[in-house]
């Protein structure tokens, strides 16, 4: 028997879909038919693939304008072959300028890696964050609130990520290259819709350290 419940939610899916149809083809720009064509975003968005965070509209970007890849925590993992696959077709065939790593504050993937509770399957992926404590415990220690202590560990976990793509064969050989390429660290405050500037931005593998900076 087909569940009425599925399948009501089934034809919004459908309905949705058709308002957007109706929605390109009453548009009189050409967008959508440059669209159709090919792509030429600037930006690279490595996100978290929490369902309140979405790429183009927390940056005011339209269909074709960001290049896209999510997963829990935005996490940037060396051994990471999709995130890697990703970042070199938008570096190298795509030619992004800005590559932005964008946590948000109350990420349950970050909030999950601060207990000892087993999740499943999960719980190897949230050991990368698990990692970002371990550099940094004493500080994230210190905060005795614990929504505090779980956005301070969103931030600190951006920033190990940009280190992690800066710290990649891609990203340097790119920047031998050309000097056009940043790869920024940035938050979301999701109440407030704001996307927050860490300052944690790098344009070349100059501070990365003798040990990670490819010659």
């Amino acid at each position: 028997m087909e569940n009425n419940v599925l399948k009501t939610s089934f034809n919004k899916i459908i309905d949705g879909n058709k308002e957007w149809v109706e929605f390109v083809k009453n548009d009189d720009t050409g967008r959508f038919d440059q669209l159709s064509k090919g792509q030429s975003p600037e930006i690279l968005w490595i996100g978290c693939a929490d369902s309140r965070v979405p790429a183009n509209e927390l940056t005011g970007k339209k269909p074709g304008e960001v290049f896209v890849h999510r997963n829990i925590a935005n996490m940037c993992v060396h051994s990471d072959m999709s995130m890697l696959s990703v970042l070199d077709y938008a570096v190298n065939v795509l030619k992004v300028k800005h590559v932005i790593v964008a946590g948000h504050y109350g990420c349950g993937g970050v909030a999950a890696s601060l207990s000892s509770k087993q999740y499943g399957i999960i719980d190897n992926w949230l050991c990368h964050i698990k990692d970002v404590y371990r550099l940094h415990a004493q500080e994230i220690d210190a905060i005795e609130d614990q929504e505090k202590k779980t956005d301070r560990l969103v931030e600190l976990n951006v920033k190990e990520q940009v280190f992690n793509l800066c710290s990649t064969s891609i990203i340097q050989n790119a920047w031998k290259e050309r000097q056009d390429l940043a790869i920024h660290g940035m938050v979301i405050n999701i109440g407030t819709g704001e996307l927050i500037d860490l300052n944690h931005t790098f344009t070349s593998n100059e501070s990365l350290g003798d040990i990670f900076a490819y010659l």
